[in-house]
C-alpha cells in the first residue's frame, strides 16, 4: 500500500503574528528597546509633575506626556522587526517555512500594532499612577477623566509610527541606515519647509511632523485629515509599497 504524503496546513495569520511578536522580544536588542520605551513613558511623569501648572496636570495630559518618548522609539522597533530577519540570518528559515512573504509582512505589521496598543494601554496606567502621585504630593489639581477620543488618537498615532518604521525597514533592509534615514529625511523636509518660503505650502501637506501634530488637538478638521492622509501617503504608503516589492524579490543568502 502506497503512503500518500500531504502537505502540512499552513500557519494561520494569528500564529504568524504571535511568532513575530516573539521575535521582537526574543533578542537582547529587542528586550532592551522595549525596556527603554517603557522607561521613556515613566520618565516623563516627574517632568510634568514639577514643570507643568497644577491645573494642567490632568490624567489626559499625563497620559499624552507618557507617549512622547514612546512615539519616538516605536518606529525603531518596527525597523528592527524587519531588518533583524537579515542581520541575524533568520530569513532563510522564515521564508522557507512561509514562502508567501506578504503574509510575513502582514504579521510584522500586526505584531507592531499589538505592541503599539500595549504601550498605549501601559501609558494609561502610567498616567493614572502619575496623577495619583501628583494628588498625593499636592501638585496636581487637573481632571481625573480620560476622554475616549484622546486614547483613540494616541492609539492611531502609535500604530502609524510603528508602521512607518516597518516600511522604512523593508525599504532599506539595513538597521543603521533605516534608523538614520527615518529620522533624518522627515526632519530635513521640515527644516526646508520652514526656511524656504516656496516650500511652505507643500510642507503643510507633506510634512508628517506638522500634519500628525494635529491629531493631538481636539476637533481635527477635514482639511487637517486631508493633510494627514497626504503626508502618510508619501512617508508611509510609498515606502511600504516599495519595501514590499523589495522584500518579495530579494534573494535570501
Amino acid at each position: 500500500m502506497t503512503a500518500v504524503l500531504t502537505a502540512p496546513p499552513r500557519p494561520t495569520l494569528g500564529r504568524l503574528t504571535a511568532v513575530e511578536l516573539r521575535k521582537m522580544v526574543d533578542t537582547r536588542a529587542g528586550r532592551w528597546l522595549l525596556v527603554l520605551i517603557a522607561l521613556s513613558a515613566v520618565a516623563m511623569m516627574p517632568v510634568v509633575l514639577y514643570a507643568a501648572p497644577a491645573d494642567e496636570q490632568s490624567l489626559g495630559q499625563l497620559f499624552a506626556a507618557s507617549q512622547i518618548g514612546v512615539s519616538l522609539l516605536l518606529p525603531v522597533l518596527g525597523i528592527m522587526s524587519v531588518t533583524s530577519e537579515w542581520s541575524q540570518r533568520t530569513a532563510l528559515a522564515t521564508f522557507t517555512l512561509v514562502p508567501e512573504r506578504s503574509r510575513i509582512l502582514t504579521a510584522k505589521l500586526l505584531g507592531g500594532a499589538c505592541l503599539a496598543g500595549a504601550f498605549v494601554a501601559a501609558g494609561i496606567a502610567v498616567g493614572f499612577l502619575g496623577r495619583v502621585a501628583g494628588a498625593a504630593l499636592g501638585r496636581s489639581t487637573g481632571s481625573w477623566s480620560l476622554p475616549l477620543p484622546v486614547a483613540g488618537t494616541m492609539l492611531l498615532f502609535a500604530v502609524i509610527m510603528v508602521s512607518m518604521g516597518v516600511a522604512f525597514g523593508m525599504l532599506f533592509m539595513n538597521p543603521p541606515l533605516a534608523i538614520v534615514l527615518y529620522f533624518l529625511l522627515p526632519t530635513l523636509w521640515t527644516t526646508l519647509g520652514q526656511m524656504v518660503p516656496r516650500l511652505e505650502g507643500p510642507a503643510r501637506w507633506l510634512d508628517t511632523n506638522r500634519a500628525l501634530d494635529t491629531l493631538t488637538d481636539p476637533g481635527v478638521t477635514a482639511t487637517e485629515w486631508a493633510r494627514i492622509a497626504t503626508s502618510l501617503a508619501v512617508w508611509l504608503l510609498v515606502p511600504l509599497a516599495a519595501g514590499t516589492v523589495r522584500l518579495v524579490r530579494r534573494e535570501v543568502k
